[in-house]
């Protein structure tokens, strides 16, 4: 059968962008324009403009690569004028040598997305959009929180004020009272400060006294005055992103605007950086299932994977291909007939990210991917069992939101016993190919 030398042209009326920071190259399809290349500015007219101009040739398909987050006033812009958009990952539509300008880079992507050359990137829906940028500033609002508890420990063990080696916590009740305190109002005598703790404290009344007496010297006071107060300020803006959060979550589930309800965990109480309202009961309501029955998954992991993905999933045709965006597969490369490698792909996924560390926490957990994940540790090592246990994850949760499977966790034991009688089969057949028999052997009694 004779082979087509050409390529197969899959959108005829496709267009191609090479976005900049303060101008974008659009390639329209060839034969269509004169130029077929034009240059537009970033502003929102000229955004428009260049839909309208694409619109006026005809164009249905336009392929641009994601390129930091100029991609994103462009690819609303477009969208909003009925154009099929894809963003397509910059290093597939990597030109080829000698091609690297502008005009060329544009007219490379318009061929390959013609062609069916380019797979456009994951883009979720809108909702999803504003909730990801809320959770995402959540998480930063987090992390600086953690950095101004660091600053704090560090003028504290500077004044030889030895406290955060005391408590558990230095950012609980019992730390930052006494913190306030020798800030605000200028305390220094270890009693009195021992004397704020709030509830009951490991360590005895005499250590703690002991570790209330420092040097006091003033630029460290200073600097941990400055930290307590960027730690409380991070704390309100932590409660007004949540309240945001809250009022998204409700607007996604078609719920209307009511009081924030108050935060809630299995635990009961609330943890210091757990959301200010349900965040359970509204992803229970958002996804119709409660993906934190999933041993591992809690509700901080559901809602990366929400906001990154949004609320459908069926753009993977099935788990395998969910898993394999995510990086959490192996990544076969054969060559001459044999492997070459099977290590898994390079991803910069905040999802994969929250699976590896939810299969991390499994490693004390009763669960049958508790003792699967310990079996692999044991065998191949940390990374590559966080990596088959995150894949499992993955497919889970793929199940439970597309198809309500929901996932049914037998238990350490059953997982055990069930993989010692797999063990038992292969070691029955081996026997019976070298004409043995596998004989049970009485107990030993001591």
């Amino acid at each position: 059968m004779e082979r087509s030398g050409a390529f197969e042209v899959v959108r005829p009326r496709c267009a191609g962008l090479d976005l900049g920071s303060r101008e974008h190259y659009a390639a329209a399809p060839a034969g269509l324009a004169d130029p077929e290349v034009r240059r537009f500015g970033c502003f929102t007219q000229d955004l428009l403009d260049m839909g309208a101009w694409l619109l006026s040739l005809g164009v249905e398909d336009v392929a641009m690569e994601a390129t930091g987050v100029y991609w994103v006033p462009v690819y609303e812009a477009l969208s909003s004028l009925g154009l099929r958009v894809a963003l397509v990952d910059g290093r597939a539509a990597k030109a080829l040598p000698g091609r690297k300008t502008d005009v060329q880079d544009c007219q490379w992507i318009r061929d390959l997305h013609t062609h069916g050359l380019l797979r456009p990137c994951v883009v979720p829906d809108a909702q999803a959009l504003e909730l990801r940028a809320y959770w995402r500033l959540r998480r930063r609002l987090v992390e600086q929180r953690s950095e101004q508890t660091l600053l704090m420990h560090k003028a504290l063990e500077q004044m030889n004020v030895q406290l955060h080696k005391v408590l558990s916590d230095l950012t609980g009740a019992s730390g930052l009272a006494m913190v306030r305190a020798m800030v605000e109002d200028g305390e220094r005598d270890p009693e009195r400060l021992a004397d704020l703790a709030r509830g009951p404290v490991k360590a005895s009344r005499q250590t703690l006294v002991k570790s209330l007496r420092g040097t006091w010297a003033p630029h460290h006071l200073f600097v941990l005055g400055d930290a307590l107060e960027q730690y409380e300020f991070l704390g309100e803006r932590l409660k007004e992103v949540d309240a945001r959060l809250d009022e998204a979550m409700r607007e996604m589930n078609g719920q209307g605007p009511e009081p924030p309800p108050p935060s809630a965990s299995k635990g009961g109480s609330r943890r210091k950086n757990q959301p200010h309202f349900a965040l359970e009961a509204r992803l229970g309501e958002a996804l119709g299932v409660d993906p934190t029955s999933i041993p591992g998954i809690d509700a901080t992991t559901a809602m990366t994977l929400l906001t990154e993905y949004g609320k459908d999933l069926s753009r993977f045709p099935t788990e395998k291909h969910f898993a394999s965006h995510l990086g959490l597969c192996p990544n076969n490369k054969v060559t001459g007939g044999k492997r070459k490698s099977g290590r898994t792909k390079k991803v910069s996924s905040r999802s994969a990210t929250a699976l590896r560390v939810a299969a991390q926490s499994l490693h004390r957990s009763q669960s049958a991917l508790g003792a699967f994940f310990r079996r692999l540790r044991a065998r191949l090592g940390p990374q590559k069992a966080t990596t088959a246990t995150a894949h499992k994850l993955a497919v889970a949760y793929y199940r439970l939101v597309v198809h309500g499977e929901l996932y049914q966790d037998v238990g350490a034991r059953t997982y055990e016993s069930r993989l010692d009688e797999e063990r038992l089969k292969a070691l029955r057949r081996q026997a019976a190919k070298l004409g043995l028999t596998l004989v049970h052997a009485a107990p030993q009694t001591p």
